[in-house]
């Protein structure tokens, strides 16, 4: 007969078994992938540890879209084009130089000599030409925005590539188009790639990093390309480690374990005066957002109230920008008035649009009320609750767990809401979960089901893939708004053809109007990046744009380096640490589970 044991007990139990593994486990990954660094003079090998909250989402760059994902594409693979990291103006990658027709619609990549796929197989043209042709035969989403009126590319050689565009294109240098291999991707079908094909390590590419390992949840291991065309980096090894807990990751940041991660503000305080640590708040093109579920084209599970630009509009007054940033980014934040980042791009080519004073929505709860009442959606039975059609207006409000940042926005905004009317029902998810309602099928048929969201986006050195996210033709792709206006779609077309640097960022400037008018978007907030870099033991850190900018790009990756060979042996110190407690751990665990199991049949269930 099997003995019963109280849930307490279980719980006692299955918790001192899951400390055994998870320390057996992050002895297993330090032990086996190395710790902070090994000196290489011994023969160890060099690791880079940096700390992600955030999971990567698939290792395919035709499917993945968090941002940790393209961070890891932009080291395993190439792209045809570098940029400057002081000025972020576009400079020699693949193509070591190209040059364009008068009309702009012929542009010729010349591509290097020499580079080879990272499984030794010669890299040339006809890759570069396959990679997008496959992504303009196959509409990969991912990466439409950049192939937008390319006709075709053709080889005329193995190192000449032939873009033949319908018009003149504005973003040709602009394309983060990741290479990959034609020996390779050739065998999948675009159905696959754009669904389910997970391109499991090693992962081929031509880049300065391979990702040879990864473990969902836990790390991404990537080793150097020793044979990189732009130099080899300094260190054998990057491994991201993933957590779950914010405060865990900067305590393993003060401990050495890792030698870089994003913070958050409670625990960004904790290092700037120590002098270890450089504390940097980086700023960069991304911002927070309330979204809405704006879809029209098609069935939609989301409350009809949203489809109606007034009714959004109304709300951007019940929002207080200013309290957002003060409380939930603990200032750490700029209040946002568009969706393109204030502070991040400079004259002459500032894309930032900022509406006159007289037109800036301020926190004004009395004007939403009313606009609210304007627009006929009216508390009519004195519930405090208005009405649509008879119906009180219910929303669900979700944010998701990945930063607190938006949980602490999500507490806010439904407060707001509830002040001027509205039932709020508020709750938090993951973001896999949050993306399954926002592109939910029913029996085949696209269907978004939710209401509001809080999350964010992160772009390029360039506008056009935040631009590109409101598009008609990005709904069920980039488009988590589901928003569709023909007028902003061909204002998109027109600066993706304008040449002329003033007259694009004329209608880049009337998009955003565009946007804030119609809100589909109410972005609150451009966040800074509050990064945490080991500098007494590590040198090569480059910020990008240069003084403001991430040190997490291509530049620091290549360069970082231990400043010495006791800097390599750093971090071993703490494996001992790690083995005493997972024998004291075990230990325990025999012991809870011998007494658990000596305990009367007959205890009551907790």
């Amino acid at each position: 007969m099997k003995e019963r044991l109280t849930r307490r007990a279980r719980a006692l139990v299955g918790g001192a078994l899951a400390l055994a593994l998870g320390a057996a486990l992050l002895l297993g990954v330090t032990s086996a992938l190395g710790s902070s660094a090994s000196p290489t003079s011994e023969g160890h090998r060099i690791v880079l540890q940096v700390g992600w909250y955030q999971n990567l989402d698939s290792l395919n760059p035709f499917i993945g879209y968090q941002n940790v994902s393209w961070d890891v594409y932009r080291l395993n693979y190439d792209y045809l084009v570098n940029y400057d990291p002081t000025t972020l103006k576009p400079i020699p990658g693949l193509a070591e130089r190209w040059e364009y027709s008068s009309e702009g619609k012929v542009w010729t990549f010349h591509i290097r000599k020499g580079v080879t796929w990272q499984d030794g197989q010669p890299l040339t043209a006809r890759d570069v030409a396959f990679t997008f042709n496959y992504v303009i035969k196959n509409d990969l989403s991912n990466y439409t925005t950049y192939t937008t009126g390319v006709k075709k590319v053709t080889t005329p050689d193995d190192y000449t590539a032939v873009f033949t565009c319908a018009k003149p294109k504005a973003g040709m240098l602009q394309m983060w188009v990741p290479i990959v291999p034609e020996h390779i991707w050739s065998r999948i079908s675009g159905s696959d790639a754009a669904n389910k094909f997970q391109n499991l390590p090693p992962v081929i590419g031509s880049g300065p990093f391979q990702v040879v390992e990864w473990r969902k949840g836990q790390y991404v291991r990537m080793v150097a390309n020793k044979h990189y065309w732009n130099g080899a980096p300094k260190v054998d090894e990057i491994l991201f480690r993933i957590y779950t807990n914010q405060e865990t990751m900067a305590a393993d940041l003060k401990e050495g374990a890792i030698q870089y991660a994003d913070v958050a503000p409670a625990q960004y305080q904790t290092f700037l005066n120590d002098h270890t640590w450089t504390a940097h708040k980086a700023v960069d093109d991304s911002f927070e957002d309330i979204g809405f579920n704006c879809y029209t084209r098609g069935p939609s599970l989301g409350n009809p109230v949203l489809k109606d630009a007034r009714f959004r509009n109304a709300l951007n007054w019940a929002i207080d920008r200013d309290k957002i940033a003060a409380i939930a980014y603990h200032g750490a934040a700029i209040p946002a008035t568009s969706f393109l980042a204030s502070d991040y791009w400079k004259p002459p080519v500032d894309y930032h649009w900022s509406p006159p004073a007289d037109e800036r929505y301020d926190y004004d709860p009395a004007k939403a009320r009313a606009l609210l009442d304007a627009a006929g959606y009216r508390d009519t039975d004195g519930d405090g609750v208005r009405e649509y059609k008879g119906k009180p207006i219910s929303l669900r409000l979700w944010a998701v767990t990945e930063k607190n940042e938006y949980i602490v926005t999500g507490r806010l905004v439904a407060g707001w809401f509830k002040q001027i009317g509205l039932n709020v029902t508020f709750a938090t998810m993951d973001d896999g979960s949050l993306s399954d309602h926002i592109y939910n099928m029913v029996r085949g048929t696209f269907t978004p089901d939710y209401d509001v969201f809080i999350w964010g986006w992160g772009g390029d050195f360039d506008p056009g893939f935040l631009l590109s996210v409101f598009l008609t033709n990005q709904i069920n792709g980039w488009s988590d708004c589901a928003y569709s206006n023909p007028a902003y779609d061909r204002l998109f077309e027109q600066q993706d053809q304008q040449v002329n640097l003033a007259q694009r960022l004329e209608t880049i400037h009337s998009m955003q109007r565009t946007i804030y008018d119609e809100s589909p978007y109410i972005a609150y907030a451009y966040p800074e990046t509050l990064q945490v870099y080991d500098t007494t033991h590590w040198s090569g850190w480059v910020t990008q744009p240069a003084g403001t900018g991430t040190v997490n790009n291509i530049w620091t990756y290549l360069k970082v380096a231990p400043k010495s060979q006791a800097t390599a042996t750093r971090g071993r110190a703490w494996l001992p640490i790690v083995v005493i407690v997972i024998v004291v751990v075990a230990v325990t665990s025999i012991l809870l589970v011998r007494r658990v199991r000596h305990r009367p049949a007959v205890e009551e269930m907790a």
